[in-house]
């Protein structure tokens, strides 16, 4: 390739795993990657939810799988990441927000995010590593793990502080797990959305004083769209970010540029 050649962004040829994958981001993300070529493998806790996005996937012409799976089952979800017959990339997107104010989170809202967001990513990525790294040849293939961080993740917002702190540890968790599989030939980053209508953000969004906050802290002046975040995360899975690991892709409209 000539070095004014223009690398490719075609996932063609290459398995990736999502999860979190029937509804919200995990959903686009599926199709996204799918449209970019990719064969995927949709995991979630719910059937019905991943037979309509393997279903819409294929009416597509593209190639779709499904695996009912709790993330935070860690044996289950061992043994179905080990069975992929095939593994090239991981999305790892499964997780939660329970909003409230510092002085009034629970334990048990505490253990939720933690369980979810920080233990049961960092053992999936863990799983999804160790299925790449079994075959032969990954060192010039390459693999792609990309985390769904969130820009809380690097500042913090009110009534959120154990998501922001489990979105830190992400990014720290992506940092170090770049340096240690970089030269094994896996390439690790993250995407660090700003607030998307989703499932999750649509409650705290319906209030519409919390929503003009939330837009006058975004300079571009709106919400982030699925298709910029889908954008982001298919080009860190493609062959034009090649010498791109352990960064966090902010995809926020500059909120953490002020």
């Amino acid at each position: 390739m000539s070095e004014t050649a223009l690398p490719a962004f075609s996932l063609k040829g290459r398995t990736a795993l999502v999860t979190g994958a029937g509804r919200g981001i995990g959903r686009t993300l599926a199709l996204g990657l799918a449209e970019a070529g990719a064969d995927i493998v949709a995991m979630s806790r719910s059937a019905e939810e991943l037979d309509a996005v393997a279903s819409e996937i294929k009416e597509r012409g593209c190639e779709a799988s499904t695996v009912v799976c709790d993330v935070t089952e860690t044996e289950a979800m061992r043994v179905a990441i080990a069975g992929l017959p095939k593994l090239d990339i991981l999305i790892n997107n499964a997780g939660t927000n329970i909003p409230e104010p510092f002085l009034d989170v629970s334990e048990e809202s505490l253990d939720t995010l933690l369980t979810l967001n920080v233990r049961a990513a960092f053992l999936v990525a863990q799983a999804a590593a160790r299925r790449m790294l079994d075959d032969p040849g990954r060192e010039t293939r390459g693999g792609a793990i990309v985390h769904i961080s969130s820009q809380l993740g690097h500042v913090s917002l009110i009534d959120r502080s154990v998501y922001s702190m489990t979105k830190h540890a992400v990014e720290g968790m992506n940092k170090a797990m770049a340096t240690e599989l970089a030269t094994k030939g896996i390439r690790v980053n993250s995407v660090a959305p700003t607030w998307v209508e989703t499932p999750m953000t649509g409650p705290a969004l319906a209030d519409p004083a919390f929503r003009e906050f939330i837009l006058s802290c975004i300079p571009m002046g709106h919400l982030a769209q699925m298709r910029d975040i889908t954008g982001a995360v298919v080009f860190l899975c493609s062959p034009a970010a090649a010498m791109i690991t352990g960064t966090s892709l902010l995809v926020d409209g500059g909120w953490t540029a002020r």
